[in-house]
């Protein structure tokens, strides 16, 4: 970077607390919830969220589990103001569900917020104003003792609003910007805010301490958050809430060390929306702590009707790389990658220990409502094991270990001439058309057992056959015995149509349960050059199936175009 550009910055400075707890602590488990999507998150989008909209998302956070929701700021729209009306006249706020209002320090901004709350059983009010230094110095000009009256005249006002309300009110107080304000400072405004607001360990406020910028590393939003705490009087008075933006991409991370350092409430919104690069996401956070054993409370097991709702209200996206929510997240497209998958999902169904334990994935996609059919996806960089994985998952055929190569060289050549990524559907109709229907050479028209018995002295099994195989349009009836309809069908091929091949491999295996089930046979057959060929077969009659999967093998190898 250029230097004199390098030189209109400095570091942030460190929080001299040399011991520090909180990196040895471990989040054991989830804390208060707070979503703030129709308010911060609201206010953040280009188009913002009509009545209809902002009902719909109130009621899938109210289905995700969040008993805190920021619902807007009445006092500065009237829409706001309606949609507080609405959930409170509808009727749409359950038992156990708190509404949230935010409002800054102004006498009359906090009486048109406790006007919007009437009728409420119960809500918060969430008082905030500006404390970093560049907001005293450069927006308000204003000096400490100047910016401490004036939150403390809001709170007062506060109070005596709701001792004429039949609302239970709750209160917050945000020294807004606190990452950009003085530690001392910052503690000694929510100091006087609390002794306004007098609370107990039976009816704490919340004090949330917002990045609204986030300025520095996570470590050192901990530090500020465990020293906080450390320093102020009556703490289990209060809740310690966190509410973190993503300026520097780094807010899961420091929300998460700030939990350890000893906050007990989480503002954030669904995928991260907000102002700038976004506020803390919590979908993130909540799976986080899911795939350590953790229950988060709130239920995203539906994550895609969560997608759905999120995206249709807010009219943005979820990227397709989005932790637990992305379209690909649950996707590989490198070969290695898939072969590990596939491994380690056929370790799980044969694992007593019930762990989730699968290279590339750190939690099971059926957990969030997703199925698996969409872990693994081919395109001209996968391999050979996550062809066979959609063979096996998507169409029940369990290729055998030593065809993978083959077939996979099949696949990799379409992709190339594709282009872009293969469906499944795709891939099977290219399995069919390679091994199934490849019919150019050799076509059984008919197949019968004449006769077969067991030698017992030889203890073998005898048999002799009779067919019919189509070559180049011409029928040809050939017979042969031998130790079974398979190796009798050989010998008649060898000496019926004077073919020379050895068979080397062979695999069968039902396709689904029931009497009338296909059956699936896989054959690997040595050529005169001892080139090694595969070919699969599929029939009711497995003996049959072996003999479409013989003549499948000898087709593919008559073409002599080295795929195995």
């Amino acid at each position: 970077m250029n230097q004199e550009k390098l030189k209109k910055y400095r570091p942030y400075p460190p929080v001299h607390l040399p011991d520090r707890t909180w990196p040895s602590q471990r989040i054991t488990r989830a804390p208060i919830w707070c979503s703030v999507d129709l308010r911060d998150g609201n206010q953040a989008l280009i188009q913002p969220m009509n009545l209809e909209e902002k009902l719909e998302m109130f009621q899938l956070l109210v289905a995700i589990g969040f008993k805190e929701i920021e619902v807007g700021f009445p006092s500065a729209s009237q829409i706001e103001h309606d949609f507080l009306r609405l959930l409170i006249d509808g009727k749409h706020i359950p038992d156990g569900v708190v509404p949230h209002v935010l409002t800054q320090a102004r006498e009359q901004l906090i009486k048109k917020t406790f006007a919007s709350l009437q009728g409420a059983r119960e809500g918060i009010v969430h008082l905030y104003n500006s404390t970093s230094t560049l907001q005293r110095d450069i927006v308000f000009k204003k000096g400490r003792k100047e910016i401490i009256a004036l939150g403390v005249a809001g709170a007062r006002l506060i109070r005596e609003q709701a001792s004429h309300t039949d609302t239970r009110i709750r209160y917050e107080y945000s020294p807004e910007s606190f990452t950009g304000t003085e530690l001392d400072f910052a503690l000694e405004i929510c100091e006087a805010i609390m002794e306004v607001w007098e609370p107990t360990p039976e009816n704490p406020m919340v004090i949330n301490l917002p990045a609204t910028v986030e300025m520095s590393t996570p470590n050192i939003y901990a530090d500020q958050i465990e020293w906080f705490c450390r320093n102020m009087k009556n703490r289990n008075a209060a809740l310690i809430s966190l509410h973190a933006h993503n300026d520097r991409g780094e807010a899961v991370a420091a929300t998460e060390l700030a939990l350890m350092a000893g906050a007990d409430r989480v503002e954030g919104t669904l995928f991260g929306n907000g102002e700038r690069t976004g506020n803390v996401d919590i979908v993130t956070l909540a799976l986080n702590m899911f795939t350590q054993g953790i229950d988060p409370v709130l239920d995203f097991s539906r994550i895609n009707r969560v997608i759905n709702t999120y995206e249709r209200c807010t009219k943005m996206s979820v990227h397709s790389r989005h932790p637990y929510a992305g379209e690909l997240v649950y996707t590989a497209f490198s070969g290695s990658h898939q072969d590990a998958i596939n491994k380690g999902m056929s370790a799980v169904e044969l694992t007593e220990s019930g762990l989730w334990e699968v290279p590339y994935l750190p939690i099971d996609p059926q957990d969030v409502g997703r199925t698996y059919e969409s872990i693994i996806r081919i395109n001209s960089q996968s391999g050979k094991g996550g062809v066979a994985y959609i063979m096996d998952r998507e169409f029940g055929f369990k290729l055998p270990k030593e065809m993978h190569p083959g077939f996979g060289r099949v696949i990799q050549e379409v992709s190339d001439a594709h282009g872009d990524e293969l469906t499944p559907e795709m891939i099977f109709h290219t399995f069919e058309k390679e091994y199934l229907l490849n019919n150019n050479g050799y076509y059984l028209k008919s197949f019968n057992v004449i006769k077969r018995h067991v030698d017992r002295e030889e203890e073998l099994s005898i048999a002799e056959i009779e067919a019919v195989v189509v070559v180049k349009g011409q029928e040809n009836t050939i017979k042969a015995g031998g130790n079974g309809p398979l190796d009798a069908f050989c010998t008649a091929l060898r000496e019926g149509l004077g073919l020379q091949f050895g068979l080397h491999s062979y695999h069968e295996h039902a396709l689904a349960r029931g009497s009338s089930s296909k059956a699936v046979s896989y054959i690997e057959i040595l050529d005169h050059d001892e080139e090694s060929w595969w070919g699969a077969g599929v029939d009711t009659d497995i003996i049959v199936a072996s003999i479409k999967s013989l003549l499948s093998a000898l087709n593919r190898s008559s073409k002599k175009t080295k795929r195995g």
